[in-house]
Order: C-alpha cells, then structure tokens, then sequence
C-alpha cells in the first residue's frame, strides 16, 4: 500500500556542533544538516511515508550537503528553490543532558526568501498533508507568504503545524500574534512544553490546549521529554508515556515526533482531510508510535532520525485518560 503524500515546507539549516579541538586556541565544528522542517521530511521519508519538501536551498557547501542528506533519505526536492542567497548556520551547544542552546547566523539566508510566486508554482493536487512552521513562518520577508501558501493549502488538504518558537531570532510576541491564524488553519497542532510556556506563559496544558481548540486547532499535541506527551483532541485528553531512553542528545527529537505522528495517520488513512474521523484511541496509538520514533533519535547524535525497520513493534500500552 502506498502511504499519502505529505509535503513539508521549511528551512534547513547547519547545525554545527563544537566538538574538542585538535589544536589549543580553535574551535572545531561538526556540521550535521538540520532545521526543523528538513528533520520532519527526512523522518517522513525514512518511515516510508511519501515525502515532497518545499526548501530554498542554497548551491554553498552547506546547500549542498542539504541535498546530499535529504536525497540519500528519500526526500523528494523536486519542487524545491535553488537558492542565490547562503545557507543559515547554527552552533549548538550540548549540556550534560543533551539539551541545545544555540546562537544563529541567519542574516538574509535563503531559508526566509519565499515569493508567493515561487510558491504558486507547487502544484497540490496530489498532498494529503501539509506540514509546516519553525521559522519560515514568521521570518519576513518570506513568513507573509508561507502563511498565504498554507491557507490555500488547507482547502485540499490536512494542514500541521509547528510553532518550534526560537526567541533568539524571532519575539515570542510575534508567534503570540499569529498563532490564532495558524490554529483556524491548522489540523494538527505539535509544539512542545518549551514552546507553550514562551507562548502562553503560566498556562496549564489543559488550559492551553482549551485555548487553542477555541483558536480552531482540532488536535493539539504537546510533547514533554522524558514524561512523554498529552494530545487533546477538541478537548478529550490522553497522555502517552516515553520509552526508556539512554540520551545522547535530544536534537531533533521533536521533529521526529511529528513526522511519526503524521506518518502513524497516513497509514491509517486519517490525511487528506478535516480529522473527522480521529478518534481519542487513533490519536493514542499515533503518538506512542511518535514517541519510538522521537526516543531513536535522541540515542544518536545529532537530527538523525531512525529508518521504519529499526522499530520494533512496540508492546501493547495502557492508561490512556489524561487529567
């Protein structure tokens, strides 16, 4: 059977992380391709679901290497820019729980130069779901007419987003804003604990998911790490545990979630259209799957997510209400 297409737009980004350096006195870099949006499509990819990805890719080195990494994975950049402007670079830097920090070089990149005509150019007649958010949401000039593009998108097809909030580029205050916008487009909602205290600060999750059902975002997914996750779907909660996990880094993590998720609802036919069909049990079973795939990521360096025969079945869950 072959799974529906999901068509991600975003950025992809250098993320570069310091490692020790040969010679006292230099900072040695490992480059690793990344960004939010990419780390989704890549993910879709390699779980098998049909994944077109919607980039300005730059011909640098960086843009290159973006190529190489999401072609490998199966990543359909048929419809995606070649670039003029340089690629954005992130350093990121690892605590002793594998959490990121990171410092951007994203100063006129070709990640945030989107035109509505470029755009108009995609042809979504064949997209069951459209994935988007991150930063080529909200970074002029380009964000106007992300925003647009998914708005026509939501005509045909299932529209997910994520907020991914980076407030050393972009105000909390500017996602505070449009956020109303994307949940009344919106299908699937996926941000994390993170994202929702920048966004709605001192809100419970209830609260929050309460909030953005009224906002028009059927289904909300918040995830929490290594407490797993709550999804809310308009209003009826359940909470999914995490899987055990020796943590290398948690780069990427959330963006695998969301690609299986996605991937979990392709293949039991729930894209394509208004979620109407969803029930609490589908969104349950579709993000324990998630959490597998997000805990394999966090295993190995870096946003590399895993490849559908490297899950096994998972053993039957219980407890699924949440408060």
């Amino acid at each position: 059977m072959r799974l529906p297409l999901v068509t991600v737009l975003g950025e992809c980004v250098a993320d570069a992380f310091t490692v020790p350096a040969s010679t006292p006195g230099e900072l040695a870099l490992r480059v690793l391709p990344g960004g939010g949006p990419a780390n989704t499509a890549v993910a879709l990819a390699r779980l098998g679901t049909p994944a077109r990805f919607l980039a300005r890719l730059s011909g640098d080195a960086f843009g290159r290497l973006f190529r190489d990494h999401l072609e490998a994975s199966g990543v359909d950049l048929t419809s995606a820019v070649h670039a003029p402007e340089p690629s954005t670079l992130a350093v990121a830097e690892l605590d002793a729980q594998g959490q990121a920090t990171y410092s951007f070089h994203a100063q006129g990149t070709a990640d945030w130069q989107w035109t509505a005509d470029e755009l108009a150019a995609t042809d979504l007649a064949s997209t069951a779901c459209l994935h988007s958010g991150s930063l080529a949401l909200v970074r002029e000039p380009g964000g106007t007419a992300v925003e647009e593009f998914l708005a026509r998108a939501s005509t045909t097809a299932t529209i997910s987003i994520d907020p991914n909030v980076r407030p050393l580029l972009v105000g909390p205050e500017v996602y505070r804003e449009r956020l109303p916008r994307w949940c009344a487009l919106a299908d699937v909602l996926r941000l994390s604990e993170d994202d929702l205290e920048l966004l709605l600060p001192g809100y419970t999750i209830e609260r929050a998911c309460d909030a953005w059902h009224a906002a028009g975002a059927p289904l909300v997914v918040i995830t929490r790490g290594e407490r797993g996750a709550v999804a809310s779907l308009d209003g009826e909660r359940v909470a999914v545990p995490a899987p055990p996990t020796d943590v290398v880094d948690t780069v990427g993590a959330g963006d695998s979630f969301t690609a299986g998720l996605l991937h979990h609802l392709g293949a039991r036919g729930h894209l394509g259209g208004r979620l109407t069909d969803l029930r609490a049990d589908d969104v349950f079973d579709a993000c324990a799957f998630a959490s597998r795939v997000a805990a394999l990521t966090c295993g190995v360096i870096g946003p590399n997510p895993p490849w559908a025969g490297q899950l096994r079945p998972a053993a039957p869950a219980i407890g699924r209400a949440a408060g």
